[in-house]
């Protein structure tokens, strides 16, 4: 828990220094006037604690944890990112793979979706490695794994020493803001959204959910042989019956 002592303003009034008069208005009637001596200003030092995240009650969050990252809780049980070298790239890795998995998710649910409710006819996700695309799926595997590895490369680099590949050598126009990693904006940001704290900790918690979530269609697909969405048209069906505890039992 860290402490920070800041020099704070007083003001307050003395009531001894109060003084009231009464004047006579134009109708005969006196009015009462009452004047204060201005608030006298004096300083004293104020404790400010800066608390920790906890992910579990009780339990002290790690030193090198101190609250500054975004939607840090103190959760490292295992201390790997007891080394700063190690969580700068943890930091930047929980990002790069939240936003795979928000983007995972919504390309797992929502083609099962619009195809359940007729307005396209896709493959569901489960099905997708199935079908026939422009190349082989070796092929395919081959040329994504050449393009991250790239990707994956320049952006390490990057961690490393801020700046030194904040220029694409392909797209010139497009350039990272100075020492910023994890936050490119330019084409990536088109709404022009402000990369805030409180950004941070909305981006970063939603990227925690989707990777959970992603997670759980995969368990639940290998239950159930199911989409999520298919899964939850079978509960509503009837929801005393189709549950989680009738799934496991059968």
């Amino acid at each position: 828990m860290a402490t920070v002592t800041t020099q704070a303003s007083v003001a307050g009034f003395r009531p001894c220094a109060s003084k009231t008069r009464f004047l006579k208005g134009s109708s005969g009637k006196l009015n009462r006037e009452v004047f204060v001596k201005p608030a006298v200003s004096s300083y004293r030092s104020v404790k400010v604690e800066a608390k920790k995240g906890q992910w579990l009650p009780g339990l002290a969050s790690p030193d090198y944890l101190n609250g500054s990252l975004p939607g840090d809780n103190g959760f490292d049980p295992l201390g790997l990112a007891e080394d700063p070298e190690n969580l700068r790239w943890f930091v930047q890795a929980e990002l790069v793979n939240s936003r795979w998995a928000m983007l995972g998710v919504a390309g797992m649910l929502l083609p099962e979706v619009f195809s359940s409710i007729g307005i396209i006819n896709v493959p569901k996700w489960y099905d997708a490695g199935k079908a026939d695309y422009f190349a082989s799926s070796s092929t395919l595997f081959v040329i994504e794994f050449i393009l991250f590895h790239y990707v994956e490369i320049r952006r390490w680099q990057d961690i490393k020493n801020p700046g030194s590949v904040n220029q694409d050598p392909i797209f010139k126009s497009y350039c990272l803001p100075p020492n910023e990693v994890g936050y490119p904006g330019g084409i990536f940001n088109p709404l022009n959204f402000s990369p805030s704290l409180e950004a941070k900790e909305k981006e970063i918690a939603n990227g925690r959910l989707a990777m959970l979530a992603f997670l759980g269609f995969i368990v639940q697909h290998n239950v159930t042989g199911k989409g999520p969405f298919d899964n939850l048209l079978q509960h509503l069906s009837d929801p005393w019956h189709n549950t989680i505890i009738q799934t496991f039992s059968n």
